[in-house]
């Protein structure tokens, strides 16, 4: 049964980024050689995020305005503990840390506008997500 784990990693140019993978997962599939199955995409930090939707500016700037209402930058009880990043945490849940994607026929099997994106909430240092793929 053919499987692959692979590794992206990122170092963002923002502290908060959206960043559009769909092209880079979709390699890993296809070198994968797995033609039915699933492909995980999971972000190993937990001031990130994985997610699917469509690949259009004012929705991305919508996304980041909605994470920011819902989890504004401000003073938390996180940052007691030294840290200043308690929003990121909480944009990760809201975002969610990963997606399972159908592969069929050898390649994602996306919706005619998904896309699947890294959510960076807390970046400008390197961080990496998890790509596995499992099936026949």
């Amino acid at each position: 049964m053919p499987n692959a784990t692979e590794y992206l990693w990122f170092e963002t140019r923002n502290a908060r980024e959206l960043v559009n993978i769909t092209d880079r997962v979709r390699a890993i599939v296809r070198s994968s050689q797995v033609t039915d199955g699933f492909c995980l995409v999971s972000a190993m930090h937990i001031t990130a995020g994985v997610y699917v939707n469509d690949e259009e500016s004012g929705l991305k700037n919508d996304i980041l305005a909605w994470v920011d209402r819902l989890a504004p930058p401000g003073e938390y009880q996180h940052h007691h503990t030294g840290e200043s990043n308690g929003d990121a945490h909480l944009k990760n849940l809201l975002v969610g840390h990963q997606v399972i994607v159908p592969v069929t026929r050898g390649d994602l099997d996306l919706g005619p506008w998904e896309q699947i994106f890294y959510a960076e909430f807390d970046g400008q240092r390197r961080k990496r997500v998890i790509v596995k793929v499992h099936g026949d």
